[in-house]
């Protein structure tokens, strides 16, 4: 596989977060489909907490099985200060944002590309700003994956990245959806722009971590990174599981949230059936 085809195929796995997205624009009356819409976007997103911890934890793991205490050390050290950095990073800055609003939230409505580049985050929304949060972190997952794709290609391994191509690009379908869910609530749909800029801020980094793993390949980078995201992942976990109490619909809630999950582990066994 060369390299452009490598590049090419990175930026393909990272797009496809775009197919799950326009279900934002979707005006949903009643408040049952925004409920699950929101809670399946919870499901995704606990689903994407377990993978990228479990592939943060495995090399770290796999260093003290094999006895080497100093680099055991230095990724576990790794691996707690982006999973600290990850989940405090978002709770300050959440919480600076917060403080520094003079008015009301903008609204209804979806903020204009020129005024969130001018306004910054605080002229969001609520929810918008919850999908911006779900987008970074999902971005920062995107990364580490990214990055696999890139070291696979470059080690030679075309079947591998092949595979780690198609099974991303699934995940990556199943992660727009968790960025669209928190969008159903507010009154007008957002604009194209606002969900172009979510699909590049959570997909892009697939391609930028294929680049980066193409030419340097570091086990220990791979550890910061999904520690990062899982952090990130945490924090918004939180924020959407406060939301979906607020519906006082605890049944709906409960499956919907089983159904993100299961949708999660079925591109992740999709994955692994394809690599066996």
């Amino acid at each position: 596989m060369s390299t452009g085809e490598t590049f090419a195929l990175g930026a393909i796995a990272g797009s496809t977060i775009l197919l799950g997205l326009p279900m934002a624009r979707m005006r949903l009356q009643r408040i049952e489909p925004r409920a699950a819409m929101t809670s399946v976007a919870t499901g995704i997103l606990v689903f994407l907490l377990w993978d990228v911890l479990t592939n943060g934890v495995e090399p770290v793991t796999s260093s003290l099985d094999a006895r080497h205490w100093g680099m055991f050390a230095a990724r576990a050290a790794l691996l707690a200060v982006g999973f600290a950095v990850g989940l405090m990073g978002l709770v300050y800055y959440d919480h600076w944002i917060k403080t520094r609003r003079a008015s009301p939230l903008v609204g209804p409505g979806a903020a204009a590309i020129d005024e969130f580049r001018s306004r910054g985050l605080h002229a969001l929304s609520a929810t918008q700003r919850i999908a911006f949060l779900i987008a970074t972190g999902i971005g920062i997952h995107n990364f580490g994956e990214g990055l696999a794709i890139g070291q696979s290609a470059a080690a030679g391994k075309v079947s591998l990245a092949l595979v780690l191509i198609i099974g991303f690009g699934l995940h990556n379908a199943t992660e727009g959806f968790a960025v669209a869910g928190p969008l159903a609530h507010e009154e007008h749909p957002v604009s194209w722009r606002y969900l172009a800029l979510l699909g590049l801020i959570g997909g892009g980094p697939t391609f930028l971590g294929t680049v980066i793993g193409h030419s340097w390949v570091s086990e220990s980078l791979q550890v910061f990174f999904f520690a990062l995201a899982a952090g990130s992942i945490l924090y918004v976990v939180m924020e959407l599981a406060a939301v979906c109490r607020r519906f006082s619909m605890p049944v709906l809630v409960a499956w919907m949230i089983l159904i993100g999950i299961a949708l999660g582990f079925a591109t992740d066994f999709v994955l692994t059936a394809a690599g066996a």
